[in-house]
């Protein structure tokens, strides 16, 4: 971590606690969200990209385990589609890892004014595991399995930049609606994970 990225969160703390005190909490959310979202993008390089991309990669895997139409090489991050064409390689980077999109929705959710903090908790963590699994469900079902393998290398660019992508943020929008904006809808479904756990325990 530099000194940049620690002056800006100490000049984002101490903007927060200074529109607290004036309780202007519109401002509060925004200035907090934003902040956040780019200090958690700022810090997550390379290790939390690291992360996310070999994860996106082993969920991967489990569909080419499935299928035998692509080969995983772990190490580079690469995916070997295989078809009756042009074989096509697909590189899991930064940006199909899903962390801009996860560092959004997190930063969102940690300032949202309607949650309590456990709320909060839960949300963050249900968002994160929805994003990766819609992220792995884009390029395997999408790309691997369904438009690359039978359509060949040169659905590539329809399968991976437009039909992918367009997936891919319709399932966002769908959790950005039940979390932020049908908030009694989200409140349910973790009163329901509240009950289920005591049941359990």
């Amino acid at each position: 971590m530099n000194v940049k990225i620690l002056l800006g969160i100490v000049i984002w703390l101490y903007g927060l606690s200074v529109l607290k005190r004036a309780r202007l909490s519109a401002f509060y959310f925004i200035v907090g969200s934003a902040g956040l979202f780019f200090i958690l993008t700022a810090i997550s390089r390379p290790y939390w990209v690291w992360f996310f991309t070999h994860a996106v990669i082993h969920g991967v895997a489990l569909f080419s385990d499935i299928t035998g139409w692509c080969s995983i090489m772990f190490k580079m991050g690469l995916v070997y589609i295989i078809n009756s064409g042009n074989p096509v390689i697909m590189s899991i980077d930064y940006e199909c890892s899903g962390i801009i999109e996860t560092c959004a929705f997190i930063s969102l959710v940690a300032f949202y004014p309607a949650y309590q903090r456990r709320e909060k908790v839960f949300y963050g963590v249900f968002g994160l595991l929805y994003i990766y699994l819609i992220n792995v469900l884009r390029l395997s079902v999408v790309i691997v399995i369904v438009i690359v393998h039978f359509g060949g290398g040169q659905t590539f660019f329809l399968a991976h930049s437009v039909i992918g992508r367009l997936l891919f943020y319709v399932l966002v929008i769908v959790l950005y609606y039940n979390v932020f904006t049908y908030s009694q809808l989200a409140r349910g479904l973790y009163q329901q994970f509240i009950d289920w756990r005591e049941r359990i325990l």
